[in-house]
């Protein structure tokens, strides 16, 4: 592991709090020319605020997120996480990899939800802040953690650019074959009001399919065009305007498909017509999670932080597809032994 060290200027660090074992937690705080910032803790590699201006001018942290360090130490609904092993969820809590059976730690009934209770959310990343600009984190995963096999070595670096675009490299090596799916749980909020419900934001996602799941949100293992459904958001549209359809809101992962020739995959767009923000989300992975926020019931909050009410947030997590360990159908997330995992995720904001 790298030794915590910074040579950007003090003011971007500070100490946020202690760990549970008493370790300090730092918060880095990333900054451009355009006076756009964005925090993030060596806990769990957490993004606290991204503050971005509207039309006129005005910044506003536009994810949802808590000011201070303990309320992260409670149930919360992964905000603003670094995600691993596995994003999302693997049934029954296990795979066969090479013929071998490994049982995971159930997280979500019997099944894995986002690498397990113990996931990357809850790690104590090394980190280095070279510029004020760049955060660059770093994590052992040890053979056997939450029962996923191989010594994983991960570094994720977070960018902030002069572009307004927050990019995200994740990159892991491991010393034996595995499954890896690393992405960020950062809730959006455009309006920049915690309060606010997001469901009058305009979303485009280019997606001609998705994976429909069962009651406990496993996919089926079908693939199934989104024309004629609530899930079509190929023509911008309210994110609130088909939810009702949908028992609890939208929480389906979206087949990115070969039809976007871009690359990075210009993927998705939403926009909040009442400051004009606008958010547009690149990757070069097959599937994009979105979630909106179904499960936030206003009890969560914090110290100076409104409790978060359903529907004010959304999700959109770069990924490979859920439980793809147990189908061999869909895009493989196996990490051959001495390969390297790579991937970038960019959100980049401006204003119309």
């Amino acid at each position: 592991m790298t030794k915590n060290r910074t040579s950007a200027p003090a003011s971007g660090i500070r100490p946020f709090g202690r760990a549970p074992g008493s370790e300090t937690v730092f918060l880095i705080t990333l900054k451009n020319k355009r006076n756009t910032t964005v925090s993030i803790t060596n806990y769990g590699g957490i993004v606290t605020s991204i503050r971005v201006p509207d039309r006129d001018g005005a910044f506003a942290n536009v994810v949802l997120g808590f000011d201070d360090f303990d309320s992260y130490l409670q149930p919360h609904p992964f905000f603003g996480a670094l995600i691993g092993r596995y994003a999302n969820r693997i049934s029954d809590s296990s795979f066969t990899l090479n013929g071998q059976r490994y049982e995971l730690t159930p997280s979500e009934g019997p099944n894995q939800l986002h690498g397990g209770p113990a996931g990357f959310d809850k790690v104590i990343w090394e980190f280095d802040n070279p510029d004020s600009n760049t955060l660059i984190l770093t994590y052992d995963s040890p053979d056997g953690e939450e029962g996923f096999p191989g010594n994983l070595q991960v570094t994720v670096t977070y960018t902030l650019t002069d572009d307004n675009e927050l990019k995200i490299d994740y990159r892991a090596r491991s010393d034996r074959d595995t499954h890896v799916n690393l992405t960020n749980h950062s809730y959006f909020n455009l309006t920049g009001n915690p309060e606010l419900s997001v469901l009058d934001h305009q979303l485009l996602i280019k997606a001609k399919a998705y994976t429909p799941v069962d009651q406990a949100s496993i996919p089926t293992g079908e693939i199934t065009p989104v024309a004629g459904t609530p899930f079509d958001f190929n023509v911008a549209k309210a994110i609130g305007r088909d939810i009702n359809a949908l028992e609890n809101g939208y929480d389906h992962n979206y087949v990115l498909g070969d039809e976007i020739t871009d690359f990075p995959k210009r993927v998705a767009v939403a926009t909040d017509p009442s400051t004009g923000r606008k958010l547009e989300t690149f990757t070069d992975k097959p599937g994009m999670q979105l979630y909106t926020g179904g499960g936030l019931s206003g009890d969560i909050g914090g110290p100076g932080t409104p409790a978060f009410r359903k529907f004010g947030g959304f999700c959109l997590e770069t990924q490979f597809f859920p439980d793809s360990p147990n189908n061999d159908h869909f895009p493989s997330s196996v990490l051959k032994a001495g390969d390297e995992y790579r991937t970038t995720t960019i959100y980049r904001f401006s204003t119309q």
